[in-house]
């Protein structure tokens, strides 16, 4: 799937959640949360149901619903739970504030496509951004220490052992999805979740899919988090998963398709 071409000529949505994680193979029990918090079982994912292997690589992809995003415009549901699994620090000073999931007017999102027609008021809404993980990343190339690159399955990682703090990869991001670490971030942290790795000073880092959950079959943080179901997930190298249904069949957009980076962020306008 191009993020530049074929995903312009997207058509219809049916978010039949139940049969979206039959069909990938990644299926949770509980959905259904009084907080963000709720959702995060103490040191495991106990409630959640694993996914069934396949030798096959797969493709991994995400779709975001801007109409049911726009649902609770207010709602900060998905940046709470990224926050929360991947120990990221509460800065009160905004250009040195860590950042994997974040929302940014409709018209700094896709300044390419303030022209398109969009229903319910969208434009003036905020939309939800995190990295692309694209399918030719501008960041993987320009890292002198290959402390950032895209595996097979399309995810672009981030090795905070390697990484020297140069920030080239920062500058050669066109979306701004990466953040540098000024301060030790775990001085920032109230509490600390297990199940993943704390940064230190000097580092750079961003939203990996949650790689670290999809390896053990489970959802992204977010779309777990999401009670709108304004956030699909799933394979696009399998035709039958929803992500890749969506795709053929609803109006979708990228952000600066123009630059050939081909994201693997899609969203429904």
């Amino acid at each position: 799937m191009k993020g530049d071409g074929k995903n312009e000529d997207c058509k219809g949505l049916n978010l039949d959640r139940r049969k979206f994680l039959k069909i990938t193979g990644l299926s949770v029990a509980g959905l259904s949360f009084s907080s963000v918090f709720s959702f995060i079982p103490k040191g495991s994912f106990a409630n959640q149901s694993k996914q069934k292997t396949s030798p096959s690589i797969r493709k991994w992809a995400m779709v975001i619903n801007l109409a049911a995003c726009a649902k609770r415009p207010n709602c900060s549901d998905c940046i709470d739970a990224c926050n929360i699994v991947h120990n990221i620090p509460t800065l009160k000073t905004p250009k040195k504030e860590i950042k994997w999931i974040w929302k940014v007017p409709y018209v700094s999102a896709f300044p390419e496509n303030i022209h398109l027609p969009v229903k319910n008021g969208l434009k003036g809404l905020p939309v939800m951004v995190l990295c692309n993980h694209c399918e030719n990343p501008p960041c993987v190339k320009v890292c002198p220490t290959k402390a950032t690159w895209k595996r097979e399955d399309g995810i672009v990682m981030m090795d905070y052992h390697r990484c020297i703090g140069c920030r080239y990869c920062m500058a050669a991001c066109p979306y701004g999805a990466r953040s540098f670490n000024w301060f030790d971030p775990r001085l920032f942290l109230k509490t600390v979740y297990q199940d993943f790795p704390t940064r230190t000073k000097g580092v750079v880092e961003k939203c990996n899919f949650c790689e670290e959950r999809v390896a053990r079959g489970f959802l992204p943080a977010c779309v777990e988090a999401c009670k709108e179901n304004a956030i699909v997930f799933g394979d696009l190298a399998n035709a039958d998963a929803e992500v890749s249904k969506i795709l053929q069949e609803r109006h979708c957009i990228v952000r600066k398709p123009h630059l050939g980076t081909e994201p693997k962020v899609f969203y429904i306008i």
